[in-house]
């Protein structure tokens, strides 16, 4: 287990379902290793923001039984939040929602066939009763789903609210002070 830790947040890569890491609150799960180029990108924010969590790689279709298991014990492990990613078929998000009742962030990987509009229709998709929140292609959605996962810790951390607030504020103050 690679483990890498600061004074703000616990980030763990995990590897196999026996290392739970009960201090995380969000867990941050892609279909592949090579999605981790982008979702690196949603664990750098939580860690801004001092949000404990792992990353780690569970795939839908080639791993469904620690998709099952990890959806399924999910809640008891104390997360509170999951990201999934995933490209193609992008039915990890999905699968997970199945297994929990726990918040779901789908992030759709780009992909190369058709440029990951395949991933987003497959993670947008969901039957009624089953909610995924998909967030946008790539990047921006690996980022903005852990902003989306702030804003849910925010909820009953008033720590995690202010930052969301100082955090938009200095969006706000950077866009004001842009001189063309």
């Amino acid at each position: 287990m690679a483990k890498k830790n600061n004074d703000k947040a616990k980030h763990t890569i995990r590897n196999s379902q026996s290392e739970i890491q009960n201090s995380s609150l969000v867990a941050v799960i892609m279909g592949s290793q090579s999605d981790w180029d982008t979702m690196k990108h949603a664990g750098e924010t939580l860690e801004k923001f001092g949000v404990a969590h792992e990353c780690r790689v569970i795939s839908a279709h080639r791993s469904p039984s620690l998709a099952s298991e990890f959806g399924s014990t999910a809640e008891a492990s104390g997360l509170e939040v999951i990201i999934a990613a995933a490209g193609g078929a992008a039915h990890l998000a999905g699968v997970m929602a199945a297994h929990t009742t726990l918040p779901v962030l789908g992030v759709p990987m780009r992909s190369e066939a058709l440029n990951g509009l395949d991933s987003l229709l497959s993670t947008v998709q969901m039957p009624g009763g089953i909610p995924v929140a998909t967030l946008a292609i790539g990047k921006p959605g690996a980022v903005n789903a852990a902003l989306f996962a702030v804003a849910i810790l925010a909820n009953s951390r008033p720590e995690l609210r202010k930052k969301l607030h100082e955090f938009r504020e200095a969006q706000e103050a950077k866009i004001r002070a842009t001189k063309l």
